[in-house]
C-alpha cells in the first residue's frame, strides 16, 4: 500500500502543489505593483470588477491569491467593499482556466515543457540582472526600464515550469488507479457515494480545506475519473465540494482583517456554499450537459467546473447592484 498508493499520492500531490505555488508566485512577481493599480482602476462597477477578477485570476492561476489581495486592499482602505464584489465573482470564473488546461490531458508533454522552460530561465540569466522597481516606475524609456522584457521572460518561464510540474504531479497520481480499485475501503466509498453524492461533496470540501488548493483536489478527481477509478458523477461532486473547501483560506485571511475585509471573505464563502447548495440537486443534469460538451471523463469534470462557476457568478451578479452594500461600506 505504501509503494502503490501512499508514495505516488504524496509525490504527485507535492509536485502539483509546488508547481501551483511556483506558477502563482512567478506570475505575482511579474505583475508586482500593477495588481493594485489594475484593481483600483477597473473595479468601479460590478461588471468591470467581474471582468477584472476573471482576467487577473486566469493570469495568476489562483483565485485564493486574488481574494486575499482584495481583503488586504479593503482592510487598507484602498478599495471599498462594494467594489470587491465583482472581483470575487470573477475570481471564481478565472480559476476555471486551470482545470480546463488539466482537462486537455497534456501529461505526456509535461517533461518537454519543463525542459524548455528551465532552459529559457537559465538562458535569461545570461542577459543580466532584472531591472529595479524604481526603474520600472520611470516613465522615460531608460535602458533599465527597457529591460522589462527580461522580467517577463524570466518569470514567464518559471510559470511555465510550474505548469509542467502540475501536469507531472497529476500523471504520477493517476498511477494509483489499479491499487485503489483493489481496496475494499475505496470501493465502499465509491458505492456509498453513488447512493448519495453528498459524500463526494464532503470529501472534496474536507481535503481541499486541508491542502488549501481546490485545483489539486479537482486535479486528483479528474485523474481518477480518467482511469475509471471513480464515476464522473462522483468527480463532479468532489469538484463542487472543492469549491466549498477553498473558502477556508479566505476565512482565515478575513479573521485577522478589518470588518470590511471580513465582509469580502464572507461574500466569497456565501458565493461558493450557496452555489453548492443550488447545484447539488442537479448534479445528474450537470453530468448530462458536460457529457454533451466533452467525451473524455476528465474533460467532462473540467466542463462541469466551468459551468458551475460561471453560472454561480452570473446568477449572483445582479445582487451586487443592491443598495444595501453601500450602507455596509459606511459601517465598515
Amino acid at each position: 500500500m505504501i509503494h502503490t498508493i501512499i508514495l505516488p499520492v504524496v509525490t504527485g500531490l507535492a509536485l502539483f502543489l509546488f508547481g501551483m505555488k511556483l506558477m502563482e508566485t512567478s506570475l505575482q512577481m511579474w505583475a508586482g505593483p500593477r495588481l493594485q493599480l489594475w484593481l483600483e482602476r477597473f473595479t468601479r462597477t460590478p461588471v468591470r470588477g467581474l471582468v477584472t477578477g476573471t482576467v487577473l485570476t486566469a493570469a495568476l492561476q489562483s483565485s485564493t491569491a486574488i481574494t486575499v489581495i482584495a481583503i488586504g486592499l479593503v482592510s487598507a482602505g484602498v478599495l471599498t467593499f462594494p467594489r470587491t464584489l465583482g472581483v470575487i465573482l470573477g475570481s471564481n470564473i478565472g480559476t476555471c482556466l486551470t482545470t480546463e488546461l488539466i482537462g486537455l490531458s497534456l501529461g505526456g508533454i509535461g517533461v518537454p515543457i519543463l525542459i524548455v522552460c528551465a532552459s529559457i530561465w537559465m538562458a535569461s540569466w545570461l542577459a543580466g540582472p532584472l531591472p529595479s522597481l524604481a526603474a520600472q516606475r520611470q516613465e522615460s524609456a531608460s535602458p533599465a526600464a527597457g529591460r522589462e522584457w527580461l522580467r517577463s521572460v524570466r518569470f514567464g518561464s518559471l510559470a511555465g515550469a510550474g505548469f509542467a510540474l502540475v501536469l507531472l504531479g497529476i500523471e504520477i497520481m493517476q498511477t494509483i488507479g489499479p491499487a485503489l480499485q483493489s481496496r475494499g475501503l475505496f470501493a465502499w466509498f465509491v458505492q456509498e457515494a453513488q447512493q448519495s453524492l453528498l459524500w463526494g461533496i464532503i470529501a472534496g470540501a474536507a481535503v481541499t480545506a486541508l491542502v488549501h488548493s481546490s485545483a489539486a483536489v479537482i486535479g486528483m478527481a479528474m485523474g481518477l475519473a480518467a482511469i475509471q477509478g471513480i464515476p464522473v458523477e462522483l468527480g463532479i461532486a468532489i469538484t463542487i465540494g472543492a469549491n466549498v473547501g477553498t473558502c477556508v483560506t479566505a476565512l482565515i485571511a478575513g479573521m485577522s482583517s478589518s470588518r470590511a475585509g471580513r465582509y469580502v471573505a464572507w461574500s466569497h464563502i456565501l458565493l461558493n456554499v450557496g452555489g453548492a447548495i443550488l447545484f447539488y440537486p442537479f448534479i445528474h443534469q450537470l453530468v448530462s450537459v458536460s457529457a454533451m460538451l466533452a467525451d473524455d471523463a476528465s474533460a467532462q469534470i473540467a466542463r462541469s467546473q466551468t459551468i458551475f462557476n460561471v453560472a454561480c457568478s452570473l446568477l449572483a451578479l445582479p445582487f451586487c447592484y443592491l443598495k444595501v452594500w453601500k450602507r455596509l461600506e459606511f459601517r465598515s
